[in-house]
């Protein structure tokens, strides 16, 4: 069976790549046209673990290709993925121009039976919407499914994510276009993994659902964090009970700076904007959000209040990405912390393994770029773990501590141990404990 994915960034590229190693033959298409030639060329536009050595390996096996001829990819396949991107408007809502964009060039090239798969997280509704811009095109007997089958990759285990996911989701109106996404699946089945068979509406809302409840569940243990702070409770014996109840589960129960990424601040928004259009006000998403906001405040205070003032401080952090193992700096609470350091007359230094070149692109030069975690720590008053990359949990304490000009640590991912770090000499503060 022949695929295309329309769409080569991150969701489109992963999804197409692990689908080759499937077995199926799939050619990724996109517009950007420099995209394509560094894929040709056996680069990965972003980092990703494990995806480049898959990349490499189907494309030598002939199974996954890449072209800018999208209206080709869509006449030599018999499954459609829409894997473009879904920015987010001025008010939160979801901006479909791409997502419109493809369905149109999928009536343009629609040569026979499809089916039209869209792995865009995409409010609910869109199904209705990709159909009639189809049917715009193509004509009312144009020969068609579409379907609704939302991706679950979490940045830096997308490839182990897609290969064993916890469940598919597939929203189909059609038991023909259901059978043939099963069958696009089938090594996921022989090995067991959950399958929700539904329909279009119910799929795309279970995306928005999903990642919604996430970001909640981190802003409530935030919360927890700022309270037990000052109730003197320690937040990582709270999280630890709470996630023992099966109710609940330990996951995503981590105290921090707050969520970013790619995902969840964004379909949050779509999530609270789509209950707007129907007249219902979705309460606890728009307080997620609030509060959210707010914790990159308290971050930024919590860091005032270690340096005694920002003005004329040196600040550096470790780790801009929003999360390890990956270059992304979408949403990252890095980019309003740094913003909130230096609008109160600080200076940064940052160190990331990965994102230093998209950080670059956001903050220019008002950030000094360094090499390393040692390198970072060179003269500065406070120096912020921003992001919990693993070669950050186990620095050499006393080479750190004679590298700053004063021994103060804002621990944002409670990383060390409060009692370790102040017998090494440094005045630590971290995050509900």
């Amino acid at each position: 069976m022949k695929v295309a994915m329309i769409g080569t960034g991150y969701v489109g590229l992963v999804s197409g790549t692990c689908f080759a190693d499937f077995g199926l033959d799939v050619i990724c298409a996109d517009v950007d046209t420099n995209k394509i030639s560094i894929l040709e060329q056996g680069r990965v536009p972003f980092y990703e673990p494990g995806l480049a050595e898959k990349i490499e390996h189907n494309a030598a096996a002939g199974r996954l290709t890449f072209t800018g001829d999208v209206g080709g990819a869509i006449r030599d396949s018999q499954v459609v993925f829409i894997a473009v991107g879904t920015p987010a408007n001025r008010d939160g809502s979801t901006n479909l121009e791409y997502i419109d964009a493809v369905a149109r060039e999928i009536g343009r090239n629609l040569d026979g039976y499809k089916v039209i798969a869209t792995k865009s997280t995409v409010p609910p509704r869109t199904g209705e919407r990709i159909r009639a811009r189809i049917l715009e095109i193509a004509g009312a007997s144009a020969d068609f499914d579409v379907v609704s089958n939302p991706e679950f990759l979490r940045e830096g285990s997308a490839v182990a994510d897609f290969m064993r996911p916890d469940r598919i989701v597939i929203g189909a109106e059609s038991e023909r276009a259901a059978e043939i996404m099963k069958e696009l699946y089938r090594p996921l089945y022989l090995i067991e993994t959950p399958f929700i068979i539904t329909d279009v509406p119910t799929a795309e809302m279970i995306k928005y659902a999903s990642n919604s409840f996430l970001a909640t569940k981190i802003t409530f243990i935030n919360e927890v964090a700022n309270l037990s702070e000052r109730v003197g409770a320690d937040v990582h014996e709270v999280a630890k009970a709470m996630g023992l109840d099966g109710r609940i589960s330990s996951k995503f129960l981590h105290p921090g700076p707050g969520f970013g990424g790619s995902c969840f601040p964004k379909d949050l928004s779509s999530l609270v904007a789509t209950a707007q259009e129907v007249g219902y006000e979705f309460l606890i998403g728009q307080a997620t959000i609030e509060a959210n906001a707010r914790q990159r405040q308290l971050m930024i205070e919590k860091i005032e209040r270690a340096a005694g003032t920002l003005v004329d401080r040196s600040v550096g952090f470790l780790g801009l990405a929003f999360k390890p193992n990956t270059d992304d700096m979408r949403d990252s609470p890095t980019i309003d912390i740094i913003r909130g350091v230096i609008e109160r007359g600080g200076s940064v230094r940052g160190y990331d393994p990965a994102a230093l070149e998209n950080a670059r692109a956001i903050f220019g030069d008002s950030v000094t770029y360094c090499e390393d975690a040692y390198s970072t720590a060179q003269d500065v008053d406070v120096l912020v773990l921003a992001t919990e990359w693993n070669e950050f949990r186990n620095l050499d304490l006393a080479r750190l501590r004679a590298l700053m000009r004063t021994p103060v640590v804002v621990d944002l991912r409670n990383i060390y141990d409060p009692v370790r770090m102040k017998e090494a000499g440094f005045k630590y503060t971290s995050v509900g404990r």
